[in-house]
């Protein structure tokens, strides 16, 4: 069972580094995402049982991984850089999942509430820790598109790309026009440019 929300956020804190509304928002949405999905011990009992997809880089996703103890490392968190204050919640054991998001008015809501406090940072957070989850949240059920490979566990494949010679685990290499294993920077462009061989 999961302690309750004030505890979380001080552990969030104490791992992130400091609170802010990001932080509140991501503890709440954990709750609510491991609720709907019915895992009620995400960090111990149902460890196994929970895959979660962040879409932002931001204070919230930490708060998720925080609350819920899944991990990037582990394969139980995974990122979708899709810029929304949103993630999506799996129960691998009834394949049930919800995808919540922060809707727009939700800041408009603690800016209406709590007007008349004069720090955005303050008002916030008096509002995202005060309001119902139907105010901050839009919930839906969804059907998340995931295999194997993006299962927890060992990899399950592996490849060696045939430009850079790097490994490339779980099915990520590309097949190229010439039929050769590619890597994806090798094969689209990737965030790094090598600057020399080594």
């Amino acid at each position: 069972m999961l302690p309750p929300l004030n505890d979380l956020l001080i552990e969030c804190s104490r791992q992130h580094g400091h609170l802010c509304p990001g932080q509140v928002l991501g503890a709440r949405m954990a709750l609510l995402g491991c609720s709907l999905i019915g895992i009620a011990d995400p960090r111990q009992q149902d460890r196994k049982k929970i895959i979660i997809w962040v879409e932002i880089d931001r204070c919230l996703a930490d708060a998720v991984g925080i609350v819920t103890g899944t991990r990037l490392g582990r394969r139980t968190l995974k990122f979708v850089n899709y810029g929304k204050i949103a993630a999506s919640f799996l129960n691998l054991e009834s394949n049930r999942a919800y995808r919540v998001c922060v809707p727009e008015s939700s800041r408009e809501m603690a800016n209406l509430r709590y007007g008349k406090i004069v720090d955005k940072k303050a008002r916030q957070m008096l509002a995202y820790t005060e309001a119902s989850d139907n105010e901050l949240f839009v919930s839906n059920e969804v059907r998340i598109h995931y295999n194997e490979f993006d299962l927890p566990g060992p990899p399950r494949s592996r490849a060696s790309c045939a430009r850079c010679g790097e490994e490339v685990n779980d099915k990520r290499e590309v097949i190229s026009a010439t039929n050769e294993k590619l890597c994806r920077p090798c094969a689209d462009g990737g965030y790094y440019e090598r600057l020399y061989s080594s």
